[in-house]
C-alpha cells in the first residue's frame, strides 16, 4: 500500500473521530443550558431566552471572520484545537459563576469560539477529497457527528439521573480532550489548502490570475447565495427554540428527570439523523440538493403542530424524532449547497461564515421569540408561531432558490429550467 493511500486512510479515520467527539463540544452546553438554568438556578423562561440570545449574538459577530480565517490559514487543525479548549473552559466555569451576566459572557465566548468548527471541518473535508467526493464526505461527517451527539446524550441522561444535571459539564471536558487528539491526528499533508477554500477546477482557458480568490463582493452579488441565507435564517428561527421549549416542558413536569428526558429527546433525534445524513451523502447528487433542503424545511411546521397535541412525556420524545429528519438533512446539505455556489471563487469558507451568520441571527431570535410567546400565551402558541416561520421559509425556497447541483459543468435551475453558472469571478 502506498504512503499516500495510508495517509488518506489515516486522514479519513481521524476526521471521522473528530466529527464524533466534536459533536458535543461544538455546541457547548446547547439545550442543557436551559434545563440547568430552569431547574438548578431557578431562572424564568424569559430570562433564559434573553441570555441565550445574548450569547447567540456574540457568536454572530465571529461568524464571517471565522470563515475568512479558515480560508486564509494553513493551520486549520491548530485553530480547531484552540477553539475546542476555549469552548470547554467557558462552559466549565459556569457552575462557579451562575449569575446573569457571568453566564451571558461565558456563553458568548463559547459561541464565538464554536463558530470555527463548521467551516473548518468542511474546509478540511473539501481540501482532502475535492468537489467530486465532497457530498459523500459531508454525509459521512454528519453521520459521525450525530452518532457522537447520540452517544454523549445517552451518557449524559443516564449519569444525570444518578448524579444530577451538573454531570454534563464533566462529559463536555472529556469530549474536548478526545476531540483535540482526533483533530491533531489528521495528517497535515492530506489537506490541499487552496482546494479547501474552493479554488481549482477552473474552466478551460482560465489564466493564472483566475486562480486568485474572487472579491468579497461575491457574497453580496451572488443572488442564489443571498436567497439561501434567507431560507437558512428562517429555518433556524423556527427550529432553534423547539428543543429548549420541549426540555422546559419536561423539566416542569418532573425536575428530577428533566435532564434525563432532555437527553432522551436528543438521543432520539440524533439516532434518526445518522441515516438521514447518510442518505444525503449517497443520493443528493442524484436527486437534487434543493429537494433535500425543501424536505428539511417542510418537517418543521409538522413537528411544531404535533408538539401542541399532548404533554405526555413519551409523545414529546417521540415527536422529537422528526427533528432528526429535518436537522439531519439540513446539516448534511448545507455545506454542499454553499460549495456548489462558491465553486472556483476561493470564498467557500467565508461564504459559509456569512450564511451561518444569518443562521445564527435566526437561532438567537428564536429563543427570545419563543420565550416571550410562552410568557404571554403559553407553550402551544409558541410552537405554532415557530411552525408558521418555517412555512414561510419553505415558500421562499420553493419559489426563489434554484437547484445548485452541477450538471455538465453548469448549475441547473429547477425554478427557471435555465443553466445557472456558479457564483465565481466570471459569473459574479
Amino acid at each position: 500500500m502506498s504512503t499516500d493511500s495510508v495517509s488518506t486512510q489515516r486522514a479519513n479515520r481521524a476526521l471521522d473521530a473528530a466529527n464524533f467527539f466534536l459533536a458535543d463540544v461544538r455546541d457547548g452546553l446547547g439545550p442543557y443550558l436551559a434545563v440547568y438554568l430552569l431547574t438548578e438556578q431557578k431562572w424564568d423562561e424569559a430570562s433564559i431566552g434573553v441570555v441565550m440570545s445574548i450569547a447567540g449574538f456574540a457568536g454572530i459577530v465571529a461568524q464571517t471572520p471565522a470563515g475568512a480565517l479558515i480560508d486564509a490559514t494553513r493551520a486549520k487543525r491548530r485553530v480547531m484545537a484552540a477553539a475546542a479548549l476555549i469552548v470547554t473552559c467557558a462552559c466549565l466555569i459556569l457552575p462557579l459563576c451562575p449569575g446573569f451576566w457571568p453566564v451571558a459572557v461565558s456563553q458568548g465566548i463559547a459561541h464565538a469560539a464554536g463558530v470555527i468548527f463548521p467551516p473548518a471541518i468542511s474546509a478540511v473535508s473539501l481540501g482532502g477529497v475535492g468537489h467530486r467526493a465532497f457530498t459523500g464526505r459531508i454525509g459521512r461527517n454528519e453521520s459521525f457527528n450525530h452518532a457522537g451527539n447520540a452517544t454523549a446524550a445517552t451518557i449524559a441522561g443516564i449519569a444525570a439521573y444518578f448524579f444530577g444535571p451538573q454531570v454534563v459539564f464533566y462529559l463536555l471536558g472529556f469530549m474536548a480532550i478526545a476531540s483535540l487528539a482526533s483533530v491533531l491526528a489528521i495528517p497535515e499533508q492530506t489537506i490541499d489548502h487552496d482546494l479547501a477554500r474552493g479554488l481549482h477546477e477552473r474552466r478551460t482557458g482560465a489564466d493564472d490570475a483566475a486562480e486568485q480568490p474572487s472579491g468579497l463582493s461575491v457574497l453580496l452579488t451572488c443572488r442564489p447565495l443571498l436567497i439561501f441565507a434567507v431560507c437558512v435564517a428562517l429555518f433556524h428561527l423556527a427550529n432553534a427554540a423547539m428543543l429548549p421549549l420541549v426540555g422546559q416542558k419536561l423539566a416542569l413536569q418532573d425536575k428530577n428527570l428533566g435532564t434525563s428526558l432532555m437527553s432522551a429527546c436528543i438521543t432520539a433525534a440524533q439516532i434518526v439523523m445518522v441515516p438521514m445524513a447518510m442518505l444525503v451523502g449517497a443520493r443528493a447528487d442524484r436527486w437534487g440538493h434543493k429537494r433535500f433542503f425543501l424536505a428539511a424545511l417542510l418537517i418543521l411546521p409538522i413537528r411544531a403542530a404535533l408538539y401542541t397535541l399532548s404533554d405526555n412525556k413519551a409523545w414529546l420524545v417521540g415527536v422529537q424524532l422528526l427533528d432528526g429528519v429535518g436537522a439531519g438533512i439540513f446539516g448534511a446539505i448545507f455545506p454542499v449547497i454553499v460549495a456548489d455556489l462558491m465553486r472556483n471563487t476561493g470564498r467557500f469558507n467565508v461564504a459559509q461564515g456569512a450564511v451561518i451568520t444569518a443562521q445564527s441571527i435566526g437561532a438567537a431570535l428564536s429563543t427570545t421569540l419563543a420565550g416571550l410567546v410562552v410568557v404571554k400565551a403559553g407553550y402551544s402558541a409558541a410552537f405554532l408561531a415557530l411552525g408558521a416561520v418555517a412555512a414561510v421559509g419553505f415558500a421562499v425556497c420553493w419559489f426563489a432558490l434554484p437547484e445548485t447541483r452541477l450538471k455538465s459543468a453548469a448549475v441547473s435551475s429547477q425554478t427557471t429550467g435555465k443553466p445557472l453558472p456558479p457564483c465565481d469571478t466570471a459569473a459574479g
